[in-house]
């Protein structure tokens, strides 16, 4: 899955899930912890990641340098989801 393809996937479920279709309150370097998401949003974005992109998020990977903006939440996404690659070639 491409970068942008990621980045659209979870702007889109946040937006959908947590803005109420207000695309433009999302920018991609705002703090989601503080701005978007309560710790009930997080179990949710979580759910979201593991069943949308087929992967495990740990409990020590749930921080805010994975989870605290949509750069960081795309970079973490795009880095799992290398290494489920990796795995299942293995």
């Amino acid at each position: 899955m491409q970068t942008t393809d990621i980045e659209r996937e979870i702007r889109g479920f946040l937006v959908d899930n947590f803005l109420f279709g207000r695309a433009e309150a999302l920018r991609n370097d705002e703090s989601l912890l503080d701005n978007v998401c309560d710790s009930t949003g997080v179990l949710e974005l979580v759910a979201f990641l593991q069943e949308h992109f087929s992967i495990l998020v740990e409990d020590d990977e749930i921080v805010t340098a994975n989870l605290g903006s949509v750069e960081n939440l795309v970079t973490f996404v795009e880095s799992k989801c290398r290494k489920t690659s990796v795995k299942a070639i293995s």
